[in-house]
């Protein structure tokens, strides 16, 4: 059974950091497309940055020079690193693990965690 399990949310202050992890078990992430997707309230949820074993890390371009993605392979864990945050990066953010090739497409992603909650105050 594949179980992603994130920890890392928090609450900061415009400008402020952050470090999400997301701990996979179940299921060797070096041969899937592990994302990052937030979810604000009322909105769909949309990728932030999705990291492959064969392809450069993607980013949407809200987060491009903020966010990085990487992964540790031998704990099997998936990061996002948020620096600069901003008001509008508050959101659910949640870990996906899904078929290679999956990119930004949420529908490709068949595994979810629960998600932790990042809140940036102005």
């Amino acid at each position: 059974q594949v179980q992603l399990v994130e920890s890392g949310g928090g609450s900061v202050q415009a400008g402020g950091s952050l470090m999400l992890s997301c701990v996979v078990s179940g299921a060797d992430m070096w041969n899937m497309d592990m994302g990052w997707f937030r979810q604000g309230v009322g909105e769909e949820r949309r990728a932030v940055a999705i990291w492959s074993a064969v392809a450069r890390p993607t980013y949407v371009d809200s987060v491009k020079g903020r966010f990085t993605i990487s992964h540790d392979r031998v704990k099997n864990t998936l990061y996002l690193n948020m620096t600069n945050l901003k008001p509008e990066d508050s959101a659910v953010f949640v870990c996906a693990a899904g078929r290679r090739g999956a990119g930004l497409s949420a529908q490709w992603y068949h595994y979810w965690g629960r998600g932790v909650e990042v809140a940036v105050s102005s």
